[in-house]
């Protein structure tokens, strides 16, 4: 499947401003912590300072992203990622679906 992500000017602005002064790695995850197993999770974005041998890059119109190859089942082709101020959220959609309407980015790297 080859996977391809739009990220809106309202997301890459959002994305700037709460990673300034520190770089990484852009990660779109599946995480399933909490959710009781593995099919059962909810996306979220991630920067971390490591890519891991499993990680593959997905195309995007803006900045690459990056995810665990495995994990691309549970996401669409044909996604984008938004932000969205009146619930001051990420957001993950398909033309299917709303995959997140409320995503997190959660940041691991440390500040230059």
């Amino acid at each position: 499947m080859v996977m391809e992500i739009n990220i809106t000017e309202a997301a890459v602005q959002k994305i700037i401003e709460k990673t300034e002064g520190r770089s990484g790695y852009l990660k779109l995850k599946y995480d399933t912590e909490g959710c009781g197993c593995a099919v059962n999770g909810v996306p979220v974005l991630s920067l971390e300072t490591e890519l891991q041998t499993n990680e593959i890059v997905i195309k995007t119109n803006r900045v690459p992203i990056y995810i665990e190859s495995t994990k691309t089942v549970f996401f669409d082709e044909n996604m984008t990622i938004d932000f969205s101020a009146a619930v001051n959220c990420f957001q993950l959609k398909s033309p299917a679906q709303i995959l997140n309407g409320r995503m997190s980015l959660l940041i691991t790297a440390k500040k230059d």
